[in-house]
């Protein structure tokens, strides 16, 4: 969470840089759009919320929505954030067809749709795993 903390307070105190600028700075313009589509691209700043105003408004939970972790659990491939958890780091669930083993990764929206378990993972379709194969072995 200080982390997630540390890159809000980051953005701000660049937003809040920008601010004090003339708005016809061309420095103010460039980096001040490059930021907010950033902001977009990821999901924490919706298209209307299109200034650096917003930007300022923004909260940690708007960070922690778009984890991995979180999104997980929300599209149902966990029963609880904490076995969201458990599964990303058991290397269990992809993003893009691309193993991901990093609980806060950040998932932008385009890639939201494509979380899925990995391919060669037992929840995936892949071998099954040690205690299955003794179970299967027994039968």
């Amino acid at each position: 969470m200080w982390r997630v903390q540390l890159i809000l307070s980051k953005i701000r105190s660049s937003a809040r840089l920008l601010l004090t600028l003339p708005q016809t700075d061309s420095r103010r313009q460039i980096q001040g759009k490059s930021l907010i589509q950033k902001l977009e691209k990821y999901g924490i700043l919706n298209e209307s919320e299109n200034t650096l105003n917003h930007v300022l408004s923004l909260r940690v939970q708007d960070f922690l929505e778009r984890r991995l972790q979180t999104i997980v659990f929300k599209h149902g491939l966990a029963r609880s954030i904490h076995h969201a958890r458990i599964l990303i780091l058991q290397r269990h669930i992809s993003v893009n067809s691309d193993l991901v083993n990093i609980p806060s990764f950040l998932v932008k929206i385009q890639s939201q749709k494509k979380i899925s378990y990995f391919c060669k993972s037992p929840f995936g379709g892949g071998t099954p795993g040690r205690v299955r194969r003794k179970t299967i072995g027994k039968n």
